[in-house]
C-alpha cells in the first residue's frame, strides 16, 4: 500500500521533473557548452572568457551589475528594515497592517516595463515631477536626469522594497512583544533593544533577503531596457543583445556572460551563507 503511495506522489511529480528538464536543464547545460564553442565551428576554446575579462565593454558591464545590485539592495533592506519594524510594533490583525501588506503585495509585481514607463511619466524630461519642479523653482526636480545610472538605481530601489519588506515581515514574528516590554523594564530604550537584541535575532533573514535582492537585481532585464537601452552597459543587456541582435547573433559569447552572471549569483549565495552561519553561531553563543 505504501508502495502505491509512493508510486502516485512520484506521478504526480512527473510533469514538474519534465517542464524542469526541459526548459531549465537543457538550456543551462546547452548555455554553458555554447560558451566554450568557437564561434561558427564545432571545438574548445576560453576565447569568450578571455575576452570577458580583458575587454572595456564586457567589464564595466560586470561592474555596473554588481554596482547597481550591491546599492539598490543595501537601501533596500534598510527601508524594509524600519518598515517592518512599523508592522511589528503594529500588530497582527491590525487595519492598518493588512491595508499595507495589500499595497506591499500589490507594489510588488509592478516592474518591467510599466515601471520604467511610470517614472518616464513622473521624472522624464517632460515629467509631471520635473514640470511641477520648473514651474514652482525646484532646481533638484527641474533638472533631474532620469536616464542616468542615478535614474536607473532610482527604480531598482523602488522594486526592491516590495520584495524585501514582504521577505523581512514573517521574521519580526520571531521577536516576541514581551522582550521588548522586559527591555524596557530594565532601562534600555528602543534602540538598545533593536541593536542589542532585534537586529542580531533577524541577521540570518536580512542577509538571505539581501542576497534574494542582489539576485533579482542582476538578473533584472525589462526595467533597464525599457529606460536606457543599449546606452548604458549591464550585464543582462549584453546578455539579451548576444542571443537575439538586431545585425549579428553570439550565442557563444551570450553563453560566456550567462556564465559569468550565473557565477556571480552563486557567489552571493555562498557569501551569504558563510556570513549567516557565523551570525547564527554568534547569537547561540
Amino acid at each position: 500500500m505504501k508502495k502505491n503511495k509512493n508510486r502516485i506522489y512520484l506521478l504526480a511529480l512527473l510533469p514538474f521533473i519534465v517542464v524542469t528538464f526541459l526548459f531549465e536543464l537543457i538550456p543551462l547545460i546547452m548555455i554553458i557548452f555554447n560558451s566554450f564553442m568557437p564561434e561558427g565551428s564545432f571545438g574548445f576554446t576560453l576565447e569568450h572568457y578571455k575576452d570577458i575579462f580583458t575587454k572595456a565593454l564586457y567589464q564595466r558591464a560586470i561592474i555596473n551589475s554588481i554596482l547597481i545590485s550591491l546599492t539598490s539592495s543595501i537601501i533596500g533592506i534598510i527601508i524594509a528594515f524600519f518598515g517592518g519594524m512599523a508592522v511589528h510594533q503594529v500588530g497582527n490583525g491590525s487595519k492598518i497592517k493588512n491595508a499595507f501588506l495589500t499595497v506591499l503585495n500589490m507594489t510588488s509585481n509592478f516592474a518591467g516595463v510599466p515601471l520604467a514607463f511610470a517614472y518616464m511619466i513622473l521624472l522624464g524630461n517632460s515629467g509631471l515631477m520635473v514640470q511641477f519642479g520648473k514651474d514652482f523653482g525646484i532646481d533638484a526636480l527641474a533638472n533631474y536626469n532620469l536616464y542616468t545610472s542615478g535614474g536607473l538605481r532610482l527604480i531598482y530601489v523602488y522594486f526592491q522594497i516590495p520584495l524585501s519588506t514582504l521577505l523581512l515581515i514573517p521574521a519580526f514574528e520571531g521577536i516576541r512583544h514581551e522582550w521588548q516590554e522586559a527591555a524596557t523594564l530594565m532601562g534600555a530604550r528602543n534602540a538598545q533593544f533593536w541593536y542589542k537584541i532585534g537586529v542580531p535575532i533577524l541577521l540570518p533573514s536580512i542577509l538571505g533577503t539581501v542576497s534574494v535582492l542582489f539576485a533579482n537585481a542582476l538578473a533584472a532585464y525589462a526595467t533597464a531596457y525599457a529606460l536606457l537601452m543599449n546606452n548604458y552597459a549591464l550585464l543582462p543587456i549584453n546578455v539579451s543583445g548576444m542571443f537575439v541582435g538586431d545585425v549579428t547573433q553570439r550565442k557563444e559569447m551570450g553563453g560566456a556572460l550567462s556564465v559569468i552572471m550565473m557565477i556571480l549569483m552563486v557567489c552571493a549565495i555562498l557569501i551569504n551563507n558563510a556570513i549567516t552561519n557565523r551570525s547564527r553561531k554568534g547569537v547561540a553563543r
